[in-house]
């Protein structure tokens, strides 16, 4: 990586630390450091299974367990089995851990005036932006992508969730068991593979890979979730592809598409993808695309 970005990198980890107050014991002058501070928030007004609250904050859960054992001790937050599975542990605030989680929101609502405040109109709305910016590409940079088992629970999620908003957007509706591809199974390997992308332990996307005894590979199943789309998920997921097929020797991939799927169809064009005649008689394409990729040459 760029030696100048790693600089400008830490640089701007180490003024938003002293600027925000993590530093500093009393967290927006509570009596509690920054780490239980964000877990009261995080708990929220519903409460929180701690499984969750380890993923969302990307915690070892030896860590977790001694904020909570802090946070149980200061009576804000009770924490007990679930009641329908007791293997899940999960956290609720107190009546006091809901007043002092509105002490926390008040406070960090005048930090945030705060770094606003000397700005003038036109700076502020920069900061904003800026800031806007940097928390979409911090969150992008978190999603992690897995090959998973079709049959794995989260890329049965993802499956459905495909089906279902196609079902609303195509004309025609969507039926999995119509398509030529009725069986997820057929994405597994040999035959192919199947990824899922997840954002704080959570899936939020899903691409598969076919590949086909007759040395080609198409690309299926490739879905965003609505709350991930803007992460550039879509080229994380075609660039992937692109390389896995690579690695099994494949020099063109292929997909599909429905003229439903505006922004996917923009997509596929800005990477390279080429339109050309229908080389399946897929019921719901109406749109075939192809690219050219260098296979990795056998050793």
């Amino acid at each position: 990586m760029d030696a100048e970005q790693i600089d400008q990198v830490r640089r701007f980890n180490r003024t938003v630390t002293e600027r925000v107050g993590v530093l500093q014991d009393n967290y927006l002058a509570c009596d509690r450091p920054v780490g239980e501070a964000r877990l009261l928030w995080e708990i929220g007004e519903q409460g929180q299974d701690v499984r969750r609250l380890r993923e969302c904050l990307g915690l070892d859960s030896g860590y977790v367990s001694r904020l909570l054992r802090a946070l149980e001790a200061d009576g804000l937050v009770t924490v007990e089995p679930h009641p329908r599975d007791r293997r899940v542990r999960q956290v609720r605030l107190t009546r006091a851990g809901h007043a002092e989680r509105a002490v926390l929101d008040g406070r960090s609502d005048e930090l945030a005036g705060s770094l606003l405040a000397p700005l003038d109109t036109a700076q502020r709305a920069r900061l904003v932006a800026a800031m806007a910016e940097v928390d979409r590409l911090l969150t992008a940079s978190t999603v992690i992508l897995d090959a998973l088992d079709p049959e794995h629970p989260d890329a049965q999620h993802c499956l459905r969730s495909y089906s279902g908003e196609l079902a609303e957007r195509f004309e025609t509706g969507f039926d999995p068991v119509l398509s030529l591809l009725p069986d997820p199974a057929g994405l597994r390997m040999p035959h192919g593979l199947f990824l899922v992308a997840r954002l704080h332990g959570e899936p939020v996307g899903c691409a598969g890979l076919k590949l086909s005894q007759d040395g080609s590979a198409e690309i299926k199943r490739m879905w965003v979730a609505p709350r991930a789309r803007g992460l550039g998920l879509g080229r994380r997921f075609l660039a992937e592809l692109e390389a896995r097929a690579r690695e099994h020797g494949r020099d063109v991939l292929r997909l599909d598409t429905n003229r439903a799927l505006t922004a996917a169809i923009r997509l596929y064009r800005a990477t390279g993808y080429e339109e050309v005649p229908a080389f399946n008689e897929e019921r719901y394409a109406d749109h075939w695309f192809e690219k050219r990729i260098s296979a990795v040459s056998p050793e």
